[in-house]
Protein backbone atom coordinates (compact mmCIF):
# COMPACT_ATOMS: atom_id res chain seq x y z
CA UNK A 1 0.00 0.00 0.00
CA UNK A 2 1.57 3.81 -0.78
CA UNK A 3 2.38 5.72 2.01
CA UNK A 4 -0.22 8.43 0.13
CA UNK A 5 -3.64 5.73 0.48
CA UNK A 6 -2.24 4.71 4.31
CA UNK A 7 -2.34 8.20 5.05
CA UNK A 8 -5.77 8.95 3.70
CA UNK A 9 -7.27 5.61 5.23
CA UNK A 10 -5.52 6.20 8.42
CA UNK A 11 -7.05 9.74 8.39
CA UNK A 12 -10.51 8.26 7.70
CA UNK A 13 -10.34 5.55 10.27
CA UNK A 14 -9.89 8.24 13.02
CA UNK A 15 -12.62 10.03 12.00
CA UNK A 16 -15.09 6.89 11.05
CA UNK A 17 -13.71 6.07 15.24
CA UNK A 18 -14.54 9.06 16.69
CA UNK A 19 -17.92 9.65 14.83
CA UNK A 20 -19.12 6.12 15.69
CA UNK A 21 -17.82 5.97 19.48
CA UNK A 22 -19.67 8.98 19.92
CA UNK A 23 -23.38 8.77 20.92
CA UNK A 24 -24.09 12.73 20.03
CA UNK A 25 -27.67 14.26 19.29
CA UNK A 26 -29.01 12.85 16.31
CA UNK A 27 -28.64 15.52 12.68
CA UNK A 28 -31.68 15.97 10.60
CA UNK A 29 -30.95 12.95 8.65
CA UNK A 30 -30.89 9.13 10.79
CA UNK A 31 -29.40 6.29 9.73
CA UNK A 32 -31.90 3.59 9.80
CA UNK A 33 -34.30 5.98 11.54
CA UNK A 34 -37.55 4.08 10.04
CA UNK A 35 -36.06 1.09 8.15
CA UNK A 36 -35.98 -1.17 11.48
CA UNK A 37 -31.95 -0.28 11.48
CA UNK A 38 -31.05 0.67 14.69
CA UNK A 39 -27.84 -0.28 16.41
CA UNK A 40 -26.54 0.95 19.77
CA UNK A 41 -23.18 3.24 19.68
CA UNK A 42 -21.20 3.53 23.13
CA UNK A 43 -18.30 4.72 23.56
CA UNK A 44 -14.74 3.13 23.89
CA UNK A 45 -15.98 -0.33 22.69
CA UNK A 46 -12.42 -2.03 23.10
CA UNK A 47 -13.56 -2.63 26.33
CA UNK A 48 -16.34 -5.04 25.12
CA UNK A 49 -13.62 -6.72 22.23
CA UNK A 50 -12.81 -9.83 22.72
CA UNK A 51 -9.18 -10.12 23.83
CA UNK A 52 -7.66 -13.84 23.90
CA UNK A 53 -7.14 -15.98 21.71
CA UNK A 54 -9.30 -19.16 23.84
CA UNK A 55 -12.61 -17.76 23.88
CA UNK A 56 -12.24 -15.82 20.68
CA UNK A 57 -11.94 -19.35 18.92
CA UNK A 58 -14.86 -20.49 20.65
CA UNK A 59 -17.35 -17.76 19.44
CA UNK A 60 -16.01 -15.34 21.86
CA UNK A 61 -17.98 -17.25 24.77
CA UNK A 62 -15.82 -17.29 28.18
CA UNK A 63 -18.54 -16.41 31.29
CA UNK A 64 -18.86 -20.11 32.34
CA UNK A 65 -15.94 -22.31 30.86
CA UNK A 66 -12.86 -23.20 33.07
CA UNK A 67 -11.02 -20.46 34.64
CA UNK A 68 -7.73 -19.44 33.21
CA UNK A 69 -6.00 -16.05 33.05
CA UNK A 70 -7.90 -14.56 31.47
CA UNK A 71 -10.84 -14.86 33.44
CA UNK A 72 -10.48 -11.26 34.27
CA UNK A 73 -12.67 -10.07 31.25
CA UNK A 74 -15.16 -12.97 30.77
CA UNK A 75 -15.75 -13.35 34.35
CA UNK A 76 -13.76 -12.29 37.65
CA UNK A 77 -15.51 -15.06 40.22
CA UNK A 78 -13.96 -17.49 38.00
CA UNK A 79 -10.62 -16.80 39.59
CA UNK A 80 -11.18 -17.98 42.98
CA UNK A 81 -11.26 -21.34 41.25
CA UNK A 82 -7.90 -21.53 39.65
CA UNK A 83 -5.55 -24.21 40.57
CA UNK A 84 -2.35 -22.67 40.08
CA UNK A 85 -1.05 -20.52 42.52
CA UNK A 86 0.26 -18.02 39.69
CA UNK A 87 -0.04 -17.22 35.85
CA UNK A 88 0.87 -14.80 33.44
CA UNK A 89 -1.03 -14.29 30.32
CA UNK A 90 -0.07 -11.83 26.99
CA UNK A 91 -2.54 -12.00 23.84
CA UNK A 92 -2.14 -10.15 20.69
CA UNK A 93 -4.89 -9.16 18.24
CA UNK A 94 -4.16 -6.90 14.81
CA UNK A 95 -6.52 -5.34 13.73
CA UNK A 96 -7.78 -4.04 10.35
CA UNK A 97 -4.73 -6.14 8.97
CA UNK A 98 -6.03 -6.50 5.54
CA UNK A 99 -5.84 -2.78 5.32
CA UNK A 100 -3.25 -1.29 7.48
CA UNK A 101 -0.61 -3.03 9.80
CA UNK A 102 0.08 -0.33 12.56
CA UNK A 103 -3.25 -1.39 14.82
CA UNK A 104 -4.09 -3.82 17.16
CA UNK A 105 -5.11 -5.00 20.52
CA UNK A 106 -2.67 -5.59 23.20
CA UNK A 107 -3.98 -7.46 26.23
CA UNK A 108 -1.75 -8.58 29.26
CA UNK A 109 -3.31 -10.01 32.36
CA UNK A 110 -2.45 -11.95 35.49
CA UNK A 111 -3.53 -13.78 38.23
CA UNK A 112 -2.15 -14.92 42.18
CA UNK A 113 -3.89 -16.48 44.44
CA UNK A 114 -4.16 -15.13 47.90
CA UNK A 115 -5.05 -18.81 49.25
CA UNK A 116 -7.36 -21.29 48.89
CA UNK A 117 -10.68 -19.34 48.62
CA UNK A 118 -9.43 -16.05 47.38
CA UNK A 119 -7.38 -14.82 44.30
CA UNK A 120 -6.20 -11.12 43.33
CA UNK A 121 -5.97 -10.65 38.86
CA UNK A 122 -5.30 -7.73 37.07
CA UNK A 123 -5.23 -7.15 33.22
CA UNK A 124 -4.13 -4.15 31.07
CA UNK A 125 -5.41 -3.82 27.36
CA UNK A 126 -3.98 -1.12 24.54
CA UNK A 127 -5.80 -0.15 21.48
CA UNK A 128 -3.39 1.08 19.34
CA UNK A 129 -4.98 2.62 16.27
CA UNK A 130 -1.71 3.46 14.49
CA UNK A 131 0.23 6.50 13.19
CA UNK A 132 -2.42 8.89 11.59
CA UNK A 133 -0.61 12.03 9.38
CA UNK A 134 -2.06 15.61 10.23
CA UNK A 135 -2.78 18.05 7.65
CA UNK A 136 -4.09 21.48 8.06
CA UNK A 137 -6.84 22.92 5.56
CA UNK A 138 -4.28 23.63 3.24
CA UNK A 139 -2.97 20.54 2.66
CA UNK A 140 0.43 21.05 5.03
CA UNK A 141 1.46 18.43 7.19
CA UNK A 142 1.23 19.09 10.44
CA UNK A 143 3.13 16.19 12.16
CA UNK A 144 1.63 12.64 13.30
CA UNK A 145 -0.46 11.60 15.47
CA UNK A 146 -0.73 8.53 17.10
CA UNK A 147 -4.24 7.69 18.80
CA UNK A 148 -4.89 4.98 21.37
CA UNK A 149 -7.34 3.95 24.45
CA UNK A 150 -6.49 1.62 27.40
CA UNK A 151 -7.77 0.10 30.48
CA UNK A 152 -5.92 -0.70 33.80
CA UNK A 153 -8.31 -3.63 35.85
CA UNK A 154 -7.80 -4.82 39.80
CA UNK A 155 -9.59 -7.73 40.25
CA UNK A 156 -10.70 -9.44 43.74
CA UNK A 157 -12.04 -12.96 43.58
CA UNK A 158 -13.44 -15.48 46.61
CA UNK A 159 -15.16 -18.80 46.80
CA UNK A 160 -18.48 -18.37 48.58
CA UNK A 161 -18.42 -22.46 48.99
CA UNK A 162 -16.78 -24.84 47.22
CA UNK A 163 -18.86 -24.67 44.36
CA UNK A 164 -19.56 -21.15 44.23
CA UNK A 165 -18.06 -17.75 44.04
CA UNK A 166 -18.09 -14.04 43.66
CA UNK A 167 -15.98 -11.52 42.12
CA UNK A 168 -15.29 -7.72 41.84
CA UNK A 169 -13.01 -5.88 39.51
CA UNK A 170 -12.43 -1.81 39.62
CA UNK A 171 -11.20 -0.16 36.01
CA UNK A 172 -9.83 2.82 35.02
CA UNK A 173 -9.98 3.63 30.92
CA UNK A 174 -8.34 6.45 28.91
CA UNK A 175 -9.17 6.82 25.48
CA UNK A 176 -7.86 9.69 23.39
CA UNK A 177 -8.96 9.05 19.39
CA UNK A 178 -8.67 12.97 18.54
CA UNK A 179 -5.57 14.05 20.16
CA UNK A 180 -4.83 17.49 18.63
CA UNK A 181 -6.24 17.36 14.85
CA UNK A 182 -6.56 20.24 13.34
CA UNK A 183 -9.90 21.61 13.45
CA UNK A 184 -11.37 19.69 16.77
CA UNK A 185 -9.33 22.47 19.08
CA UNK A 186 -11.61 21.50 22.06
CA UNK A 187 -11.09 17.92 22.02
CA UNK A 188 -9.37 16.19 24.37
CA UNK A 189 -8.80 12.32 25.89
CA UNK A 190 -11.98 10.81 27.76
CA UNK A 191 -11.67 9.10 31.15
CA UNK A 192 -13.65 6.99 33.11
CA UNK A 193 -13.84 4.31 36.19
CA UNK A 194 -16.21 1.70 35.91
CA UNK A 195 -16.56 -1.72 37.83
CA UNK A 196 -17.14 -5.66 36.89
CA UNK A 197 -19.46 -7.68 39.11
CA UNK A 198 -19.61 -11.59 38.23
CA UNK A 199 -20.56 -14.76 39.12
CA UNK A 200 -19.91 -18.25 39.22
CA UNK A 201 -21.35 -21.74 40.03
CA UNK A 202 -19.60 -25.09 39.07
CA UNK A 203 -20.81 -28.63 40.00
CA UNK A 204 -19.07 -31.39 39.13
CA UNK A 205 -21.17 -35.38 38.39
CA UNK A 206 -20.94 -38.41 36.44
CA UNK A 207 -22.52 -38.90 33.74
CA UNK A 208 -22.89 -42.28 32.10
CA UNK A 209 -20.54 -43.23 34.12
CA UNK A 210 -18.00 -40.44 33.39
CA UNK A 211 -16.70 -37.16 35.18
CA UNK A 212 -18.54 -34.35 33.99
CA UNK A 213 -18.94 -30.83 35.46
CA UNK A 214 -21.84 -28.02 35.05
CA UNK A 215 -20.74 -24.33 35.32
CA UNK A 216 -23.21 -21.18 35.12
CA UNK A 217 -22.31 -17.73 35.29
CA UNK A 218 -22.96 -14.07 35.01
CA UNK A 219 -21.00 -10.98 34.30
CA UNK A 220 -21.74 -6.97 34.62
CA UNK A 221 -19.28 -5.15 33.08
CA UNK A 222 -18.25 -1.78 32.68
CA UNK A 223 -20.91 0.23 34.60
CA UNK A 224 -19.32 3.70 35.14
CA UNK A 225 -19.48 6.70 34.42
CA UNK A 226 -19.82 8.50 30.72
CA UNK A 227 -17.48 9.56 29.04
CA UNK A 228 -16.55 12.71 27.29
CA UNK A 229 -14.06 13.94 24.32
CA UNK A 230 -14.90 17.60 24.43
CA UNK A 231 -14.75 20.82 26.38
CA UNK A 232 -18.70 20.42 26.19
CA UNK A 233 -21.01 18.71 28.12
CA UNK A 234 -21.47 16.07 25.73
CA UNK A 235 -21.37 12.88 27.21
CA UNK A 236 -21.37 8.91 25.99
CA UNK A 237 -22.30 5.83 28.18
CA UNK A 238 -19.45 3.41 27.85
CA UNK A 239 -20.81 -0.50 26.83
CA UNK A 240 -21.99 -1.79 29.91
CA UNK A 241 -22.85 -5.02 29.47
CA UNK A 242 -24.40 -8.34 30.71
CA UNK A 243 -23.31 -11.54 30.19
CA UNK A 244 -25.15 -14.92 30.98
CA UNK A 245 -23.81 -18.51 30.04
CA UNK A 246 -23.21 -22.27 30.94
CA UNK A 247 -20.58 -24.58 29.76
CA UNK A 248 -20.60 -28.14 30.06
CA UNK A 249 -17.71 -30.64 30.27
CA UNK A 250 -17.81 -34.28 30.25
CA UNK A 251 -14.00 -36.93 30.23
CA UNK A 252 -15.23 -38.73 27.16
CA UNK A 253 -12.09 -41.46 28.51
CA UNK A 254 -9.09 -40.79 29.91
CA UNK A 255 -7.56 -38.62 27.18
CA UNK A 256 -10.45 -36.69 25.35
CA UNK A 257 -12.26 -34.43 27.43
CA UNK A 258 -14.93 -32.35 25.28
CA UNK A 259 -16.67 -28.99 26.04
CA UNK A 260 -19.95 -26.79 25.03
CA UNK A 261 -20.68 -23.45 26.10
CA UNK A 262 -23.01 -21.07 25.45
CA UNK A 263 -23.69 -17.37 26.31
CA UNK A 264 -25.94 -14.20 25.84
CA UNK A 265 -24.97 -10.65 25.79
CA UNK A 266 -27.14 -7.04 26.03
CA UNK A 267 -25.34 -4.10 26.20
CA UNK A 268 -26.73 -2.02 29.29
CA UNK A 269 -26.63 1.30 27.38
CA UNK A 270 -30.17 3.25 26.59
CA UNK A 271 -31.39 2.03 22.82
CA UNK A 272 -31.77 4.83 20.36
CA UNK A 273 -35.35 6.29 20.10
CA UNK A 274 -37.26 7.20 16.77
CA UNK A 275 -37.36 10.36 16.06
CA UNK A 276 -40.23 12.26 14.65
CA UNK A 277 -40.02 13.12 11.34
CA UNK A 278 -42.32 15.87 8.96
CA UNK A 279 -43.74 15.23 5.20
CA UNK A 280 -39.58 15.77 3.76
CA UNK A 281 -38.16 13.20 5.90
CA UNK A 282 -37.04 15.81 8.48
CA UNK A 283 -36.24 15.39 11.90
CA UNK A 284 -38.95 17.72 14.23
CA UNK A 285 -37.27 19.42 16.40
CA UNK A 286 -38.95 21.57 19.76
CA UNK A 287 -39.09 25.19 20.52
CA UNK A 288 -35.03 24.08 22.19
CA UNK A 289 -33.82 22.99 19.14
CA UNK A 290 -34.27 19.22 20.14
CA UNK A 291 -35.10 16.40 18.44
CA UNK A 292 -38.71 15.00 19.20
CA UNK A 293 -38.80 11.32 19.50
CA UNK A 294 -41.88 9.78 18.52
CA UNK A 295 -40.88 5.98 20.20
CA UNK A 296 -38.54 5.02 22.65
CA UNK A 297 -36.56 7.22 25.68
CA UNK A 298 -34.42 10.17 25.99
CA UNK A 299 -31.05 8.85 25.09
CA UNK A 300 -29.17 11.42 27.36
CA UNK A 301 -30.19 9.91 30.60
CA UNK A 302 -28.39 9.44 33.87
CA UNK A 303 -25.96 6.70 34.39
CA UNK A 304 -28.19 4.89 36.67
CA UNK A 305 -31.32 5.12 34.55
CA UNK A 306 -29.35 4.74 31.70
CA UNK A 307 -27.82 1.54 32.35
CA UNK A 308 -30.99 0.01 34.14
CA UNK A 309 -33.07 1.46 32.27
CA UNK A 310 -32.04 -0.26 29.30
CA UNK A 311 -33.64 -3.32 29.36
CA UNK A 312 -37.52 -2.05 28.41
CA UNK A 313 -36.21 1.59 26.76
CA UNK A 314 -35.98 -0.13 23.02
CA UNK A 315 -38.78 1.95 20.66
CA UNK A 316 -40.48 -1.19 19.33
CA UNK A 317 -41.04 -2.53 22.61
CA UNK A 318 -39.94 -6.16 23.73
CA UNK A 319 -39.65 -7.63 20.16
CA UNK A 320 -36.50 -4.90 19.52
CA UNK A 321 -35.16 -5.49 23.31
CA UNK A 322 -35.08 -9.39 22.09
CA UNK A 323 -33.48 -8.22 18.55
CA UNK A 324 -30.70 -6.61 21.45
CA UNK A 325 -29.13 -9.78 22.66
CA UNK A 326 -26.17 -11.53 20.99
CA UNK A 327 -25.41 -14.73 21.17
CA UNK A 328 -22.01 -17.19 21.26
CA UNK A 329 -21.54 -21.17 21.20
CA UNK A 330 -18.52 -22.64 21.18
CA UNK A 331 -17.01 -26.02 21.82
CA UNK A 332 -13.38 -27.01 23.39
CA UNK A 333 -11.69 -30.24 22.99
CA UNK A 334 -8.62 -31.41 24.33
CA UNK A 335 -6.31 -34.78 23.94
CA UNK A 336 -4.77 -35.48 27.48
CA UNK A 337 -4.45 -31.93 28.67
CA UNK A 338 -1.73 -31.30 26.04
CA UNK A 339 -4.13 -30.11 22.51
CA UNK A 340 -6.76 -28.19 22.21
CA UNK A 341 -8.99 -27.75 18.89
CA UNK A 342 -11.80 -25.16 19.49
CA UNK A 343 -14.33 -23.73 17.25
CA UNK A 344 -17.68 -21.45 17.84
CA UNK A 345 -20.00 -19.49 16.55
CA UNK A 346 -21.18 -15.45 17.12
CA UNK A 347 -24.42 -13.85 15.95
CA UNK A 348 -26.05 -10.55 16.76
CA UNK A 349 -29.66 -8.99 14.79
CA UNK A 350 -29.66 -7.46 11.97
CA UNK A 351 -30.94 -4.30 13.23
CA UNK A 352 -28.58 -4.13 15.87
CA UNK A 353 -25.35 -4.45 14.16
CA UNK A 354 -25.62 -7.51 12.02
CA UNK A 355 -22.39 -9.28 13.24
CA UNK A 356 -21.90 -13.08 12.65
CA UNK A 357 -18.75 -14.92 12.48
CA UNK A 358 -17.76 -18.36 12.38
CA UNK A 359 -14.29 -19.13 14.48
CA UNK A 360 -11.68 -21.71 14.96
CA UNK A 361 -8.56 -21.99 17.03
CA UNK A 362 -5.68 -24.18 18.40
CA UNK A 363 -3.33 -24.65 21.14
CA UNK A 364 -1.23 -26.98 23.21
CA UNK A 365 0.11 -26.45 26.94
CA UNK A 366 3.81 -27.99 27.78
CA UNK A 367 4.60 -27.98 31.97
CA UNK A 368 4.00 -24.28 32.77
CA UNK A 369 3.54 -22.92 29.09
CA UNK A 370 0.68 -22.52 27.23
CA UNK A 371 0.15 -21.35 23.79
CA UNK A 372 -2.97 -20.69 21.72
CA UNK A 373 -4.28 -19.04 18.25
CA UNK A 374 -7.94 -18.46 16.77
CA UNK A 375 -9.03 -17.44 13.02
CA UNK A 376 -12.15 -15.42 12.50
CA UNK A 377 -14.19 -15.96 9.35
CA UNK A 378 -17.03 -13.57 8.36
CA UNK A 379 -20.56 -14.73 7.61
CA UNK A 380 -22.80 -14.14 4.56
CA UNK A 381 -20.03 -12.33 3.09
CA UNK A 382 -19.36 -9.06 5.85
CA UNK A 383 -16.36 -7.20 6.19
CA UNK A 384 -14.55 -7.58 10.08
CA UNK A 385 -11.78 -6.25 11.59
CA UNK A 386 -10.58 -9.51 12.21
CA UNK A 387 -10.66 -11.15 8.84
CA UNK A 388 -8.31 -13.67 7.73
CA UNK A 389 -6.38 -12.60 11.06
CA UNK A 390 -4.25 -14.96 13.20
CA UNK A 391 -4.91 -13.75 17.18
CA UNK A 392 -2.36 -15.38 19.64
CA UNK A 393 -2.21 -15.98 23.29
CA UNK A 394 0.90 -16.75 25.47
CA UNK A 395 -0.12 -17.90 28.68
CA UNK A 396 2.56 -19.25 31.90
CA UNK A 397 0.96 -20.76 34.93
CA UNK A 398 3.29 -21.24 37.99
CA UNK A 399 3.43 -23.59 40.47
CA UNK A 400 0.74 -25.96 38.80
CA UNK A 401 -1.15 -28.09 41.05
CA UNK A 402 -3.86 -28.97 38.32
CA UNK A 403 -4.77 -28.19 34.46
CA UNK A 404 -6.06 -24.55 33.95
CA UNK A 405 -6.82 -25.00 30.29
Amino acid sequence: MSHFIKKIIGILLVFVAVESFSQQQPSPTLSGQGDGNNPITVAVPFLNFAPDSRASAMGDVGVATSPDVNSVHWNNAKLAFIDSDMGFGYSYSPWLGNIVDDMSLNYLSFFKKIDQTQSFGASFRYFDLGEIQKYDGNAVFQGVENPNELAVDGTYSRKLSENMGVGATLRFVWSNLAGDLQGAPDAKAGTSVAVDLGWYYTKPFMLSGKNSELSLGAHVSNIGQKITYSAESNENFIPANLRVGSAFKTNLDPYNTITLAFDINKLMVPSPPIYEEDENGEVVTDSNGDPVIAKGKDPNRSLLSGTFGSFGDAPNGIREEIQELMYSAGVEYWYRDVFTARAGYFSEHQNKGNRKYLTLGAGFRYQVFGFDFSYLIPSDGQNHPLADTLRISLLFNLDDSGNDE
